[in-house]
């Protein structure tokens, strides 16, 4: 049976990619139109970013889990490392992606190319530190953590009840969630396709 924080991480990536991979779609849809994006929808997605996968997913990674395999597998702590310098830079990086779209915004095309570099930069860094994580740190946390170690973990990210991931939102996200599914087109959104 697998334990339900690995459940938990891999349903949390699923969304957090599902999310990431929408907006250079969206970029690129409307750079072929000629038209702006939905700076609405966009500002959303990030603002999603820096709230939950920031704050409450790498947080207890980085607390909870890696520390756990740093002590019962030593030869992963420089892959450990190395994941947590990533999850160290997460907050600054989408504060500068949400600068660079604001500048978008504000100051027009001149900005576009800027953006959208940017943005499929950190979408791509983005996907390959969640595939690192589900490729090696996973199933070794499956080899080596003990019942003990799974109990104390499924209560930690068992909290974390993210929206994009089937749970139903706390009252004060309720209208960002709402906002993020009516404005972003399918399959992640339920807004109209452009």
């Amino acid at each position: 049976m697998t334990a339900l924080t690995l459940r938990i991480i891999r349903d949390e990536h699923h969304a957090l990619a599902a999310m990431l991979r929408t907006i250079p779609l969206l970029l690129a849809q409307h750079r072929q139109q000629a038209s702006l994006p939905d700076f609405n929808a966009l500002r959303a997605m990030l603002f999603y970013v820096d709230e939950f996968p920031e704050r409450l997913h790498h947080p207890k990674e980085t607390e909870l889990l890696f520390p756990k395999l740093r002590a019962r597998a030593p030869q992963s702590r420089e892959l450990l490392d190395r994941l947590d310098v990533d999850h160290g830079r997460g907050e600054r990086a989408v504060r500068e992606l949400q600068h660079l779209l604001l500048a978008f915004e504000l100051l027009g095309e001149p900005r576009r190319a800027a953006f959208e570099q940017a943005a499929q930069r950190y979408v791509d860094a983005y996907l390959q530190h969640m595939a690192l994580e589900e490729r090696e740190v996973l199933p070794l946390a499956e080899q080596v953590l003990g019942p003990e170690d799974w109990a104390e973990l499924d209560e930690a990210f068992g909290c974390n009840r993210d929206p994009l991931t089937g749970h139903v939102p706390q009252a004060e996200y309720q209208a960002l969630f709402t906002r993020i599914l009516n404005l972003v087109p399918a399959p992640l959104g339920l807004g109209p396709a452009d």
